[in-house]
């Protein structure tokens, strides 16, 4: 007997299977923002307003996301933002907040907390005893006030505003303050969290607060069972997606993407770009009919966009050039049917504004239109409007904002 062929995903079906997860078609849309960061397993947080913005273009009606998401990112703590994969700043669901730790942060941290001795033994008297009680001292001061600014905290604890030489005898040599190092571990190894920034919500000056503490019946997740947990999700909100594309995303080793597919039962499906995994019960048919033509206008760093390495099937080649920066992040996006079809940018006066890069027909530039009238309708216009300049710029984006 032959081996079974494996199914064939083209790039059509995997569009479809888009609107539908990622919550932009319009049946599709979410009620809470713990409705989108569970369907999409990450929202970028290294830009503060990409969260509400990615948050907003999914929720259903017209009412802006602000209070929902600063609700659950400040009171109920349902989010949390973290360091997770590749070294960058995520909002997640706080019930996946440990398995990411254990699979992703909890490493890098190690690697990090490593890397501060080093530096505080070439460049300084201070060693691991002297970083222990420093640390000791923030947490207690934390506890006290509930939540700090990190100048707020030098203020009462002196050492954090104690220096170091960084590089020493090399071109890099130079001063550097502590502070921004001692709580950076903190946070990534979870003992502390970023609180409410100061500002608005597009503010990237945060407080930090204590961690919510773990009880003593939360489990302790391996790495592995971790991994397998997150790469669960994420191929249950974007598969298919190539080895590549996990490796991609999740920072990870190529034996340690392979085991969690393995862990999960994955199943290989045909790709336009090679062989693409699926989730065993994820094998049933997606089409144009289940998630209709829809229109979104979605933030820089949105995790749409941002979600795959392999990107032709949603990105003309042709306008990376214009969407992109040369990092590889990408700027404000105008989409299509489950297509970036152009960018978007907010000018000084407040006034949002897109470009199309290609036709796509009057009944799209209508409910492109619309998306714009939604967004610009809770962000604001005018002198008491709110201004989003993305953190990462990119060149149709500063064409367009003047």
């Amino acid at each position: 007997m032959g081996e079974t062929r494996a199914r064939t995903i083209g790039a059509a079906e995997r569009r479809a299977r888009l609107g539908v997860r990622h919550r932009l078609a319009r049946g599709a849309r979410a009620g809470s923002a713990e409705e989108v960061a569970g369907s999409l397993v990450a929202l970028h947080g290294t830009d503060p307003a990409s969260v509400f913005l990615a948050v907003g273009a999914r929720l259903t009606g017209k009412v802006g996301p602000v209070a929902d998401v600063e609700r659950a990112l400040y009171e109920d703590r349902s989010l949390v933002r973290m360091h997770g994969m590749r070294h960058t700043v995520f909002v997640f669901p706080s019930t996946l907040a440990p398995a990411v730790q254990a699979s992703t942060t909890g490493p890098a941290a190690f690697r990090e907390r490593t890397s501060l001795l080093k530096h505080l033994a070439d460049g300084s008297t201070f060693d691991a005893e002297w970083l222990a009680e420093t640390e000791r001292l923030v947490l207690a001061e934390l506890a006290v006030r509930g939540e700090a600014t990190g100048s707020e905290l030098g203020g009462t604890v002196p050492r954090l505003r104690s220096t170091y030489v960084y590089g020493k005898g090399t071109r890099q040599e130079g001063v550097q303050s502590v502070a921004s190092r001692v709580l950076r571990v903190l946070g990534m190894e979870g003992r502390i969290v970023r609180g409410r920034p100061q500002g608005t919500w597009t503010s990237s000056r945060f407080r930090w607060a204590p961690a919510v503490p773990h009880s003593a019946s939360d489990p302790v997740l391996d790495p592995t069972e971790a991994r397998a947990e997150l790469i669960r999700g994420w191929l249950g909100a974007c598969g298919p997606a190539t080895e590549a594309d996990l490796k991609w995303w999740t920072g990870w080793k190529v034996t340690d993407v392979r085991g969690a597919l393995a862990a999960v039962g994955a199943v290989p499906v045909a790709l336009d770009e090679g062989t693409g995994f699926v989730l065993p019960d994820d094998l049933g048919p997606v089409t144009d009919r289940d998630s209709g033509p829809w229109a979104a206008l979605l933030p820089a760093l949105d995790p749409t966009p941002m979600g795959w390495q392999a990107r032709d099937w949603y990105l003309d080649p042709e306008h990376r050039a214009a969407l992109y920066d040369r990092s590889g992040n990408i700027g404000p996006t105008v989409w299509w049917d489950g297509r970036i079809v152009g960018g978007w940018a907010q000018r000084p006066d407040g006034e949002i504004v897109h470009r199309l890069l290609t036709d796509v027909g009057a009944a799209a530039e209508r409910a492109i239109g619309a998306e714009t009238e939604r967004l610009a309708g809770w962000v604001g216009g005018g002198a008491g409007g709110v201004r989003v300049t993305p953190r990462f710029r990119t060149p149709l984006e500063r064409e367009l904002s003047g």
